[in-house]
């Protein structure tokens, strides 16, 4: 390797693993603000809550990559060109494409990488979040006990605690109501204090009560719906056991989600949208073949007619023959047969809608991979020769306008998929609209940058208007 592509690697190295791991934490923390309801107060152990961050932390790399190649190049040849280093190079004979040549060779490798990773890596993360999120999601909050607060996490109880020590353990002022006979509250405990304790393997919950009553409405027979009998029952301890294991977090099989176009391959999103498409021509088949046997056969029509009746079927004129009743019962016959085959109509249209859309989303996923390589060349051949044209460095300017073309690359993105999805567009015009945007920018300013074009010089553009007017005046 030449000592010059060593340089150019070495300044682009640092750059580009430092804006990517910035980008991808911002764009963790969207996820973390936007989840952040579903987390707290469930008790969640350290290891569910790793597992589930290191997923979603890998499900920002395709926003955070392109951002980082558009950065880091943006910042290397802004460093170049504020230090001097790429007017040197240029006045060695050396183009700006052939010192950008080893930066296209790295961003070619990226983005092959990118590909891998959505086709193969992407898929597999996304199932493995998605279902681990949905478990936690319907995972009940954890049982926490305030002062002064009933608490009816636990099925069939209403608990309030008066007081609660330090230790979190022991209790004060304890009422309960247990409603598990679903008769109101007929069966009430209180206690001067109580110990809470969780048993070896955490399915249970021990509540020692001390010094304590317990009182019970008695409704064996409907004379007690008059007199109202109350028994009561005073004890110096007692220990109640609560079932816990609602509280644990189970694990969704993964089959559930598998089939969803965020975790599926190209392979797998070929066949899903062949066999769509299959199905859905079946269904067009089967729906007419159905309105010709159910619905518009004459015989159908003349089913509440009796049978000595059917006989004028072939007389044009055989309606006018029937009697009134008969007319009567034609015609609503023939009503009810309209509507059903309505229903069935609007039925059959309703589940082919849908599969469209699903197909459509599942075509978009499918165009989803191999945008993200491109997007990759795109952002640098915009981000490389605008730092050369710029010639600033650091995190100032190339932060700015980094970010400037990344917001428009995201907005045309989301859009573009948005209308593919609805079917407003074809899906390949939408989920390519943000390349094909940025693209001729690309292009354009490579072409500034090579022909050492100041193109965010005002002298450049306030010269010539001032030569016109000076010019203007010389002739006058």
């Amino acid at each position: 390797m030449k000592t010059l592509h060593k340089f150019i690697l070495k300044s682009y190295v640092g750059p580009f693993v430092m804006t990517f791991f910035i980008a991808m934490f911002v764009f963790f923390m969207m996820f973390i603000f936007k989840y952040i309801d579903d987390f707290v107060g469930k008790g969640l152990s350290f290891g569910i809550l790793s597992e589930l961050f290191f997923y979603f932390s890998l499900t920002t790399v395709p926003m955070a990559l392109p951002l980082a190649i558009l950065l880091s190049s943006l910042m290397t040849f802004g460093n170049l060109g504020e230090h001097f280093e790429l007017t040197a190079l240029k006045s060695a004979g050396l183009s700006l494409q052939k010192i950008m040549t080893p930066l296209i060779l790295t961003t070619v490798c990226l983005s092959i990488g990118a590909f891998y990773f959505s086709n193969s890596v992407l898929p597999y993360t996304n199932l493995k979040a998605g279902s681990l999120l949905y478990d936690v999601r319907e995972s009940k909050p954890a049982l926490l006990f305030k002062e002064g607060v009933f608490n009816n996490s636990l099925e069939g109880f209403s608990i309030r605690v008066g007081k609660k020590e330090r230790d979190g353990k022991t209790l004060g002022d304890i009422l309960i109501y247990d409603h598990r006979a679903m008769q109101g509250n007929t069966i009430v405990m209180s206690a001067k204090t109580g110990k809470m304790e969780e048993t070896a393997d955490k399915m249970y919950l021990l509540l020692n009560l001390k010094d304590g009553v317990s009182y019970k409405e008695i409704n064996d027979n409907p004379k007690d719906a008059l007199t109202r009998p109350l028994m009561r029952d005073k004890f110096e301890e007692r220990t109640i056991h609560f079932d816990l294991s609602e509280f644990k977090m189970s694990r969704t099989s993964e089959n559930l989600f598998k089939n969803n176009y965020q975790m599926l391959n190209i392979s797998q999103l070929n066949k899903a949208v062949d066999s769509l498409k299959l199905k859905n021509q079946k269904r067009k088949i089967d729906f007419i073949a159905q309105l010709k046997q159910s619905y518009y056969s004459k015989s159908t029509l003349l089913m509440a007619v009796a049978d000595s009746t059917k006989k004028l079927v072939s007389d044009t004129n055989f309606f006018s023959k029937l009697s009134n009743a008969q007319q009567l019962s034609v015609i609503e016959n023939a009503t009810n047969i309209a509507r059903s085959a309505k229903a069935y109509s609007e039925s059959i249209f309703n589940e082919s809608e849908t599969e469209v859309y699903s197909s459509l989303k599942y075509e978009a996923e499918r165009h989803r991979k191999f945008t993200l390589s491109i997007a990759c060349l795109v952002l640098f051949f915009i981000g490389a020769p605008l730092g050369a044209i710029i010639r600033k460095g650091g995190l100032g300017m190339p932060v700015v306008i980094s970010v400037v073309f990344f917001i428009i690359f995201h907005v045309l993105s989301i859009t573009g998929e948005k209308l593919a999805k609805e079917g407003e567009i074809p899906v390949y015009q939408g989920m390519w609209l943000a390349t094909a945007v940025l693209f001729p920018i690309g292009v354009f300013l490579t072409i500034k940058a090579t022909s050492d074009s100041s193109l965010f010089d005002i002298n450049a553009y306030i010269d010539p208007i001032k030569k016109l007017f000076t010019r203007k005046k010389e002739t006058l």
